[in-house]
């Protein structure tokens, strides 16, 4: 009988890492900043029908890099997590702390167990506060830890570059123009300097905005409000880009 070849924990697990970040590294960028009025997500995205961004809760948005079929059935699991607890409790008792925390045992469940692969996927979970210094990132690596972010966070494709030149260009109190506009700018550079276009019909984009008088803060951002968005000067208000209820609901 052949002796089984024996493999280190640390260096299974090491393979394990490794494996899920070249997963999550072939798909697309997408960041995720606070502006003055609320959370913003933008990413390039040409598929009409599968969501990188998605509502979990009243003030609580979700996003995810990686394998749409595995960060999807996580989302899933989420929403029906918030609805069992705010029908249960109260609708206040459903925060993005506590969504984060079932996502990170999930995940950590799964990245240890040797029964399965590790889940090639990076979440971010937001919630938005009554003000800016309420609003809070939690980003949730494929190991399961929780890394809480201020500010600007970017997971998928080439983050490190993303990162740094939003850490650079992001500023508090910006309108979401300029944080439309700012976003789309890391989003377009190359790995090696050069700034390509990235059309507004390849762009998803969604906010949790503090100011809808709605329960629910989630709205994406489509069609003729999206290009006034884009095109808008640095110091454009939200009322010289009104919304468009139809194009912007709910999910």
């Amino acid at each position: 009988m052949s002796t089984p070849f024996y493999v280190s924990p640390q260096q299974a697990m090491a393979d394990r890492a490794e494996y899920a970040r070249k997963g999550i590294a072939r798909g697309r960028s997408l960041v995720v900043l606070q502006y003055a009025d609320g959370i913003v997500f933008v990413g390039e995205n040409p598929s009409r029908a599968l969501h990188k961004f998605s509502e979990i809760y009243d003030r609580i948005g979700f996003a995810a890099a990686g394998k749409y079929n595995e960060y999807e059935n996580l989302r899933i699991g989420g929403v029906r997590y918030a609805d069992l607890r705010g029908y249960t409790y109260d609708r206040d008792d459903v925060t993005a702390r506590g969504l984060a925390n079932v996502y990170a045992q999930t995940l950590g469940t799964i990245f240890s167990s040797a029964a399965e692969k590790p889940y090639e996927v990076e979440l971010i979970v937001a919630e938005v506060g009554e003000t800016a210094e309420g609003d809070q990132i939690y980003r949730l690596p494929h190991d399961g830890s929780i890394v809480d972010e201020h500010g600007s966070v970017a997971v998928g494709g080439n983050p490190e570059q993303i990162s740094t030149y939003l850490d650079r260009e992001h500023r508090d109190g910006m309108t979401l123009a300029e944080a439309l506009q700012l976003a789309v700018k890391a989003l377009s550079r190359d790995p090696n300097g050069t700034q390509r276009e990235i059309p507004a019909d390849r762009l998803e984009v969604a906010v949790l905005d503090r100011t809808r008088p709605q329960k629910r803060k989630f709205k994406r951002i489509v069609g003729r409000q999206l290009a006034r968005l884009l095109e808008a000067d640095g110091g454009a208000t939200e009322a010289e880009t009104a919304e468009e209820p139809e194009e912007s609901g709910e999910e």
